[in-house]
């Protein structure tokens, strides 16, 4: 292992890799898209394997004995029993329809679950991240640390989630039973979601089907800000799946028992 830079300035260091090789393919009219899924459209780009490519070879150079989990070249594991959880481009649907809610997330993780995480959202000059118990937030307009909200019932919250068709049958309806006590419910944000709850600026998200490198990064900055980061269950999240992040406890207890009685 290298000691020329930490683990959170390396992270750093492959954020502005990903941001160099991805900002340049952002809103072009000719970018194509290959779709990996046979049964639906899961698109991937030039920019999410340049991303990807150049923050391995930054791991390679400064963190050899750690593994890496990238979502475009799969998983190598290393010696040192540490885990590095990339996904270059989280999103790639609003990537490829010139919306900014897509981002890069990279996480550091160890059997525990994540040590690290970041959130960065190349266009808008964004960069959320969590180490340490500190969450901060580093932008065009200022920086500051990162605190989510205090919402304690329902009837208050502000819900995300990506998709409005979630999951199964099932998850839609344990999925609609929060949303119908929600205040408000939004879509189609991506992993933007998770960096607004860190921020403080709304209170809950929940989806399902997520993959391991799709959370990481969110519960590492959601709980060093503040919040909590589960399945539908009360389990941990690390593997994806279903997930709940929630501002605060309380909040999180409440949106949990309404999703309790969801089947398996």
């Amino acid at each position: 292992m290298s000691d020329a830079v930490s683990d959170l300035e390396l992270a750093h260091l492959l954020a502005d890799a990903a941001r160099a090789a991805i900002l340049p393919h952002f809103r072009r009219p000719d970018l194509e898209a290959d779709n990996k899924w046979t049964e639906g459209f899961d698109p991937v780009t030039i920019a999410d394997r340049a991303a990807e490519t150049a923050m391995r070879d930054l791991l390679a150079r400064h963190r050899p004995d750690d593994g890496i989990w990238g979502e475009e070249f799969g998983r190598v594991d290393g010696p040192s029993g540490r885990l590095w959880v990339l996904d270059p481009i989280d999103g790639t649907r609003a990537f490829l329809s010139g919306t900014a809610t897509w981002g890069v997330l990279i996480a550091l993780s160890d059997a525990t679950g994540p040590i690290l995480g970041v959130i960065d959202q190349p266009y808008t000059g964004e960069r959320f991240s969590g180490a340490d118990g500190v969450a901060k937030l580093d932008a065009p307009r200022g920086n500051r640390e990162l605190e989510t909200r205090r919402t304690q019932t329902l009837d208050r919250a502000i819900l995300f989630s990506t998709f409005p068709e979630i999951g199964t049958t099932d998850e839609r309806a344990g999925f609609e039973r929060v949303s119908k006590a929600a205040m408000l419910t939004r879509f189609g944000m991506d992993c933007y979601a998770y960096a607004l709850l860190a921020a403080g600026h709304i209170d809950l998200v929940i989806e399902a089907g997520l993959n391991a490198y799709d959370i990481h990064a969110p519960i590492a900055v959601i709980e060093a800000a503040g919040g909590i980061v589960t399945d539908w269950r009360g389990g941990p999240a690390l593997n994806g799946g279903r997930v709940l992040a929630a501002a605060n406890p309380t909040l999180h207890k409440a949106a949990l028992d309404l999703l309790r009685a969801t089947p398996d």
